[in-house]
């Protein structure tokens, strides 16, 4: 089932005996367990019905105990396990072990919601107790979302707050909290106790919110560097070096990787139209141009040596090769061999 599947059923008190939440994605996951936590049962109910355990606290016939006990003064129970990737026994070692979770599943207790919350990993498809899962409960997958969707999730998250968030805003938050969802949900909602509904989060309110400047971020060192702007490429580096908490070697090693990785797609690509070349990158079409202009500025071989430069400055950042420099006279280093 999908993520709005299980809400809109939920919302509609259809409940299942167990629910398997699990993926590398935590957010929804967490989104899901939060809801079920929040909204089934009453206030009162809670205190007798509802138990939270975490994984690593609780074995799994200590569990299926819980769950065959029968609701006090309500229709349900709700047993949520929180981290259920850290419990040592959920699955039998063997075939030959008996398999609780598996006995379970093929006759629970229906008064019961038992809720994994399965993170940074899934069962595999082959197996039997996911095969039985799928069929006698609710298997939620929560793949993690690819940087190119990214900008799209954000937008639409700020829409659901009802609030518009400027294309460049989206894209200092893309850079610089990555695809962590949780965090950047955590993020907006912040920058959207300051605002009424439909005012737009500007890069102004990242900046002065979140720590990212404007001006000296990753993503204008790039550009810079496209365009072969060497004047501002070298006035960002400065920057960075005399902020190394707010601008990670490691951070901007990873960028500027991913950024001539995608100048270099953009010169093999045979159909360069505006929308396909944007797709193919992975980028909002507004910042094609951006790329367009550092493909004509590095041609494919120099895009490969650049890579080859940032990879080799990035095992000297972690002391690989490495006579001790600073961070920030490394990255001077990499930029005026990446510029020349």
């Amino acid at each position: 089932m999908t993520f709005d599947q299980i809400i809109s059923d939920l919302k509609k008190k259809i409940y299942r005996p167990v629910y398997f939440l699990q993926g590398e994605e935590p957010y929804y996951i967490d989104q899901l367990i939060t809801f079920i936590e929040k909204s089934i049962l009453s206030d009162g109910e809670k205190e007798f019905n509802q138990t939270v355990v975490y994984g690593k606290e609780i074995d799994i016939l200590t569990l299926i105990s819980y769950a065959r006990r029968y609701p006090m003064m309500s229709s349900h129970q709700v047993i949520i396990v929180k981290e259920a990737q850290d419990m040592k026994s959920i699955f039998p070692k063997s075939k030959e072990d008996k398999d609780p979770f598996a006995e379970y599943l093929l006759k629970p207790t229906t008064s019961t919601i038992l809720v994994f919350g399965y993170k940074y990993n899934k069962l595999d498809k082959r197996t039997k107790i996911s095969k039985l899962i799928e069929k006698h409960a609710v298997l939620f997958d929560s793949a993690k979302l690819y940087d190119d969707k990214l900008p799209g999730w954000i937008g639409q998250y700020a829409k659901e707050k009802n609030i518009k968030i400027s294309v460049k805003g989206v894209q200092l938050l893309a850079e610089y909290l990555g695809n962590d969802l949780t965090k950047i949900a955590n993020e907006i909602d912040k920058l959207t106790l300051n605002l009424k509904p439909g005012e737009e989060i500007t890069p102004g309110m990242v900046e002065e919110h979140i720590g990212v400047s404007k001006e000296f971020n990753v993503f204008e060192l790039q550009k810079a560097i496209g365009s072969r702007n060497a004047y501002k490429a070298f006035q960002i580096v400065e920057y960075f070096s005399s902020n190394p908490k707010n601008n990670p070697m490691v951070l901007t090693i990873a960028q500027l990787y991913t950024y001539f990785l995608k100048v270099l797609t953009f010169h093999k690509l045979e159909d360069k139209s505006k929308n396909n070349a944007a797709s193919e990158l992975g980028i909002n079409p507004y910042f094609l141009t951006d790329y367009i202009t550092a493909a004509r500025e590095f041609p494919a071989s120099h895009c490969m040596r650049n890579i080859g430069y940032i990879r080799d400055y990035d095992l000297r950042s972690k002391g690989v090769n490495s006579t001790s420099q600073e961070d920030g006279v490394l990255l001077k280093e990499l930029v005026y061999k990446i510029l020349n």
